[in-house]
């Protein structure tokens, strides 16, 4: 019989393999003796600037952006401080990987790609003792929880278990643009079965093999896996993301009251976008009291948009019906109008008087709306004629192409502006490389979610806001539109350079805390200085000293 000590768990091949604390070939030569490290590692110590360029080119060598990303995941497995820190200083390049579009690919190959267990999954079988099993996460200073249950994956459709790299690269997005600390956030997929028949049917697929529960036994679980959130981690940021229409909008209504709790796909995505539009407003010269809005998809996104638009106007004096009128849906059962059957509750404020018609292009060439919003999730369907239609109509017509990921927008880049001469005010929902046309080189701008989200949750975080409110995004929506600046509008971009989103994620996150203080939504003293506060709050990527 072989005797074996205990190992020292502060200490040798242990830290070595604790991604928060592990500094790979950095480790001083002072901290190797201290922490049992000499003969662990090759002799030479190397800065954390070396490692950087390391990575830099492994990344830059692998043949396809799914090779890159799960390089990036396995470095986020080894060592924190140092992913978060290539991240950071080339967020442009990277941001693409580790989300959309590249996140998109990576969770429809989840049960072929998987490498080692990140997030935490919360399933049907766990009914009764969800918070016996939460309490096994290991990091009790949790401050945010990203959620899904994977049935609206982007434009994907029903992921199942398969979702989790939503979480996953959202976190990841809450530290490298806001400066939320990585062990203070915590990914969460909520699996309630899949009604996708090709990963029933496969036998690598890590989720449960049973279709989706409806009904009182998702919602009991739902509920279980709140209070246990809240009680385990009090004052946690509850953010809902990629549920389907089912369950969103009625989760939000029924939680927003008494958790602290969001869903980004209708609240962040309307935000962003409507911060696109009052940029958008520099360009054109006009108002948004006169836009009219040609909306394609009436999902969560889409009336998460109108509602933040509708709040625009209002606080420009408007009143609420005559706001909503300024909105307009073609669904897939063409336009929603007052005399349609069976319009979802969700879809209702916006069912207008107006002759039916079933065709997105005729619906534009009868509304002549000043901007169109593709939420569709279906590509190519702002064709040529939409686009030429949207040109003719207007000066300079607003064409944003939202669906996630890119093989889903529903035109490129190029095709907005080659089709309308070079005047659409463009901006897609995932990345598109500038265009040039004749001498002129537009730089599309991309409306992601990244830059409201990560903003709004420090600033809800740091104030220890109780609650999220619409007028927190609506808020973060003119923070984030304050921020574009006249070079950016030169070159066609409504949205500040991705290069600078820790700046702007602190400013908007100073105008939610502001929001949380002046409204009594926290028991914490507003600061004297509510910016220094939100940056004295944001984490770098930066080694500890051991020794």
């Amino acid at each position: 019989m072989i005797n074996q000590t205990p190992p020292d768990l502060h200490a040798g091949v242990k830290i070595l393999h604790d991604p928060v604390r592990n500094k790979g070939t950095a480790y001083t030569e002072a901290e190797r003796d201290a922490l049992k490290l000499r003969g662990l590692l090759p002799p030479r110590v190397h800065s954390m600037a070396e490692q950087e360029l390391r990575v830099l080119g492994n990344i830059r060598a692998k043949p396809t952006d799914l090779e890159r990303y799960l390089y990036l995941i396995a470095l986020q497995d080894r060592n924190e401080n140092l992913f978060y820190r290539v991240i950071m200083n080339h967020l442009e390049e990277m941001m693409p990987i580790i989300y959309t579009p590249t996140v998109g690919k990576a969770c429809q190959e989840f049960q072929h790609i998987y490498r080692k267990p990140r997030g935490f999954y919360v399933s049907l079988q766990d009914k009764g003792r969800v918070k016996e099993i939460m309490r096994n996460w290991p990091h009790k200073d949790t401050r945010i929880i990203v959620v899904t249950d994977g049935e609206r994956i982007l434009g994907l459709g029903d992921l199942g278990a398969d979702g989790m790299g939503i979480p996953i690269g959202k976190l990841a997005l809450y530290t490298a643009c806001a400066g939320i600390h990585p062990t203070q956030c915590m990914p969460v997929m909520l699996d309630v079965g899949t009604n996708n028949e090709k990963l029933l049917n496969d036998p690598l697929y890590n989720g449960l093999e049973r279709r989706r529960v409806r009904g009182k036994e998702y919602d009991d679980l739902f509920d279980e896996f709140v209070t246990a959130a809240k009680e385990l981690f009090p004052g946690v940021l509850i953010q809902i993301e990629d549920f389907g229409n089912t369950n969103a909008f009625r989760l939000l209504d029924q939680y927003r009251g008494n958790t602290c709790l969001f869903d980004d796909d209708i609240q962040g995505t309307g935000a962003v976008a409507v911060a696109g539009i009052i940029a958008s407003m520099r360009i054109t010269g006009s108002k948004l009291s006169a836009q009219k809005i040609l909306f394609l998809g009436a999902g969560e996104a889409g009336i998460g948009i109108a509602n933040v638009f509708v709040a625009a106007l209002k606080e420009e004096g408007m009143n609420e019906d005559e706001a909503r009128k300024h909105c307009w849906f073609v669904d897939s059962k063409g336009l929603l109008v007052a005399g349609r059957d069976n319009i979802a509750a969700h879809k209702k404020p916006y069912a207008h008087e107006h002759e039916y018609i079933a065709g997105f292009a005729d619906a534009v060439e009868a509304l002549k709306p000043t901007a169109i919003l593709g939420l569709s999730g279906q590509p190519s369907t702002f064709t040529k004629e939409v686009v030429e239609a949207m040109a003719k109509i207007n000066e300079r017509p607003i064409i944003f192409a939202l669906s996630n990921p890119t093989s889903q927008a529903e035109c490129t880049a190029e095709q907005a502006y080659s089709w309308s001469e070079g005047r659409a005010i463009f901006a897609s929902g995932s990345p598109f490389d500038p265009v040039k046309l004749g001498n002129q080189v537009f730089v599309p701008g991309q409306g992601n979610n990244a830059y409201i989200f990560p903003g709004v949750g420090l600033g809800v975080i740091v104030s220890r806001s109780r609650i999220v409110t619409d007028e927190m995004f609506l808020a973060a929506a003119h923070s984030l539109a304050n921020q574009v600046t006249e070079a950016d509008l030169e070159r066609g971009r409504v949205y500040p350079a991705l290069s600078r989103i820790r700046q702007v994620s602190a400013l908007i996150a100073r105008d939610v805390s502001k929001m949380a203080y002046d409204k009594g939504f926290t028991d914490r003293e507003e600061p004297d200085d509510i910016l220094a506060d939100i940056h004295g709050y944001m984490y770098h990527p930066v080694y500890p000293h051991y020794a």
